[in-house]
C-alpha cells in the first residue's frame, strides 16, 4: 500500500467546516497524516480570518500540510500590497467587494467594512491596519501546486499541453476551459478545487474538490492511494471513481 495523501477543497473562509474535514482526516490518516490544501481560503464564507490563523497556527506546529494559494487568496494580498480590486481573468465590472467574489466578508471578518460604494483606498487604509502581518507574509509564501509520483495538486487546473515548469501563475489559480474540457491524460491526476460543484467529482484525468463550500455547501476531502480516491465521510471511505 502506497503512503496516502489528503486533500481538502476550497474553504471560502468555512472554519467550522475546515476543522470537521480535518477531524475525518485524523480519523482516517492519524495526526501525522500529509495534507494538502488546494487553496481560496478566504471570501464569502464567515471566518476568513479565523482560517488563515487556523493554517497560520497549524504551520507552526509543523503539521504536514501544504497550503496552496488560490485566486481569492490572491485577491486578498493585492489589495493589500496595491489595492487592485479587479482581476482581469473576471468580469471587467466585478470588484472584489461584490457579494459574488466576497471580499466583502472577508473584509468584515477584519472588522473593516467594504463594499463598492466606498472608495478603496478608504478600504485599503482600515485593513492594513486590521490585517496582521502574519497574515499577509502566509500569503505570499502559499506555493502554486505540489506534485507526487501519481499526482498533481493545484487550485484551478493547467493549461493543457504545457510542461510543468512553464505553466504560469494566472492558470494555475483561475483556469476553467481548455482544462475542465481535456479528455487526455496530464501524465500525474490532476486535483484542484476552483469550479465548484454541487458534489466532487472524479473525471478521468483529474479530480475537483470543489464541493460549493464557498456556497454554504459542505466542504469535502479526499484520501488518495496512488491514484485510487476516496472522499471521507463520518462514516468512513467512500469511493470516487470516473
Amino acid at each position: 500500500m502506497t503512503n496516502p495523501i489528503y486533500a481538502i477543497g476550497d474553504v471560502h473562509g468555512q472554519l467550522e467546516e475546515l476543522q470537521r474535514v480535518l477531524a475525518l482526516i485524523e480519523a482516517d490518516g492519524g495526526p501525522d497524516a500529509q495534507v494538502v490544501l488546494v487553496g481560496d481560503y478566504v471570501d464569502r464564507g464567515p471566518d476568513s480570518r479565523g482560517v488563515l490563523q487556523f493554517l497560520i497556527d497549524a504551520t507552526t506546529a509543523g503539521r504536514n500540510w501544504v497550503t496552496l494559494k488560490g485566486n481569492h487568496d490572491r485577491y486578498l494580498s493585492r489589495f493589500l500590497d496595491d489595492m487592485i480590486v479587479y482581476d482581469p481573468a473576471t468580469r471587467p465590472d466585478l470588484s472584489w467587494f461584490n457579494p459574488r467574489l466576497g471580499g466583502d466578508k472577508t473584509m468584515a471578518a477584519y472588522g473593516v467594512e467594504a463594499n463598492e460604494s466606498i472608495p478603496p483606498s478608504v478600504i485599503r487604509k482600515a485593513a492594513l491596519a486590521a490585517v496582521p502581518q502574519a497574515h499577509r507574509d502566509f500569503l505570499s509564501r502559499l506555493p502554486l501546486m505540489h506534485e507526487t509520483e501519481n499526482l498533481l495538486f493545484v487550485h484551478a487546473g493547467i493549461r493543457p499541453g504545457i510542461a510543468l515548469g512553464k505553466q504560469v501563475e494566472d492558470d494555475l489559480i483561475w483556469i476553467r476551459a481548455p482544462f475542465l474540457d481535456h479528455q487526455a491524460s496530464h501524465g500525474p491526476l490532476v486535483v484542484h478545487g476552483h469550479t465548484a460543484l454541487e458534489h466532487p467529482e472524479h473525471a478521468g484525468n483529474r479530480v475537483n474538490l470543489d464541493g460549493g463550500a464557498g456556497y454554504f455547501r459542505p466542504l469535502h476531502a479526499a484520501v488518495f492511494e496512488g491514484r485510487a480516491c476516496w472522499l471521507l465521510s463520518e462514516t468512513g471511505r467512500i469511493p470516487l471513481r470516473p
